[in-house]
């Protein structure tokens, strides 16, 4: 992996209590700096336009202003078309560059998945419904998301060898939200006769309940290249609802950070876990990472929430967090949020680490990878929404493989249209 480079301000001239004194200080008053690129995609893709996944080498997926999934790559951006219809979005890339999404069919007759590689976009069909969507993609270019049937029911479906296999538990609804390499997916399903809602796991051919602690509802969020999974699931009664780690057929609650509720949302090669969790009385949630049995509060930039998003194979974690007196999300009117990275122990503010001058605030980091690119949404002086790309100026040797965890990216089908999944429902894609 190759992980961003943090370096010290020179501190050559100064004198010897002066150095002591900056060693003695936190990170960001002792002015350590990572100096990133910024490249304003939405430049590229047209105003309000979105990021949605990129992969190892940072090529990056969304939807551009006029409403069709793109590629951006090297500097320029490639139009993916749509599959006949108007709209297309392009939520997951792997490493090959083949796109997964949702695209319109004709007449606007229908979304559905599509795969895009090697210049064409395919449509990958339904159930026999209208409505499907390709929510991640793996190194193979095998995807899973959901399709509806003629009810319009939606199941979750693995794509592979140009065949759409249907994945659930015996319920009426299922959704797949992440894929590993090895073709195992994660998602969640309702169980037969509708009783719960409960996390799963495909592999080797057969659907696993990863089951509950006791309450009706838990859902698979992200997934590693060990087939360990992430997510959220809930103890007798629904009482609470805690992140959930699964590994080796044992799963492992996460617990919180004093309140009821907390959300696994991504998962590195490590078994590191990244997500939010609820404080004492619900009364705010923060970023969290889970590493050797401990949840560590990764807390705010000065204001009351903090979210993680995505977490990379060196345990560097993206996502946002509020300032200094707002208690906002990303979404919120008014802002307050700037998107953060987690690196050595410390929550940095992205925004003071790129160059000053860009008429742009970072508000949401939405995935990072191995070679820490960034990707995520910004906002100018009028609230005009842009989608954006941090490169790191200066690196370290690489040291490991790629995972690349996307949060949020899920769409999930809401009223006949499409959505933005929300934080309990993020996806990881091996590239």
């Amino acid at each position: 992996m190759l992980c961003t480079q943090f370096k010290l301000t020179n501190l050559a001239a100064a004198a010897l209590a002066g150095i002591w004194l900056a060693m003695a200080l936190p990170v960001s008053a002792a002015q350590v700096a990572v100096d990133y690129k910024l490249t304003n995609l939405s430049a590229l893709a047209g105003m309000n336009s979105s990021a949605s996944g990129m992969n190892a080498t940072g090529q990056v997926t969304g939807e551009d202003s006029a409403g069709h999934a793109y590629i951006y790559s090297n500097g320029s951006l490639a139009d993916l078309g749509t599959l006949g219809g108007t709209i297309s979005d392009g939520t997951a890339i792997n490493a090959s560059g083949q796109v997964t999404g949702v695209a319109s069919t004709t007449g606007n007759a229908g979304s559905h998945a599509f795969l895009y590689s090697n210049g064409h976009m395919s449509d990958l069909g339904t159930f026999g419904g209208t409505l499907s969507a390709g929510l991640a993609i793996n190194a193979n270019g095998q995807v899973t998301g959901y399709a509806d049937f003629s009810t319009g029911t939606p199941e979750a479906f693995l794509y592979s060898n140009d065949q759409m296999t249907g994945l659930s538990l015996g319920g009426t609804y299922s959704y797949g939200y992440a894929i590993n390499d090895s073709g195992q997916v994660t998602g969640e399903s309702t169980t037969r006769n509708n009783a719960a809602d409960h996390a799963f796991l495909f592999h080797s051919g057969q659907v696993t309940d990863l089951g509950t602690f006791g309450g009706t509802m838990s859902g698979g969020a992200a997934i590693n290249a060990s087939g360990q999974v992430t997510g959220s699931t809930s103890t007798s009664g629904n009482a609470l609802q805690p992140a959930f780690l699964y590994s080796n057929g044992q799963t492992t609650n996460l617990g919180t950070l004093g309140g009821t509720i907390s959300n696994g949302a991504a998962i590195n090669v490590s078994g590191q876990v990244a997500g939010l969790a609820y404080t004492s009385g619900n009364t705010a949630y923060h970023a969290f990472i889970y590493n050797n049995g401990q949840m560590t509060d990764l807390g705010t930039l000065g204001g009351t929430n903090s979210d993680a998003y995505a977490i990379n194979d060196s345990g560097q974690i993206v996502g946002w967090a509020d300032i200094s007196g707002s208690s906002n999300s990303p979404s919120s009117p008014g802002g307050g949020t700037d998107a953060f990275l987690y690196s050595n122990g410390q929550m940095l503010d992205l925004n003071s680490l790129i160059a000053p001058g860009s008429g742009l605030t970072l508000t949401d980091a939405l995935g990072i990878n191995d070679i820490g690119d960034i990707y995520g949404s910004a906002v100018d002086a009028l609230g005009n929404q842009y989608a954006f790309e941090l490169t790191p100026l200066a690196v370290p040797e690489p040291t490991g493989g790629c995972l690349l965890a996307i949060a949020a990216l899920g769409l999930l089908r809401r009223g006949g249209g499409i959505r933005r999944a929300s934080a309990r429902h993020a996806s990881v894609v091996a590239c």
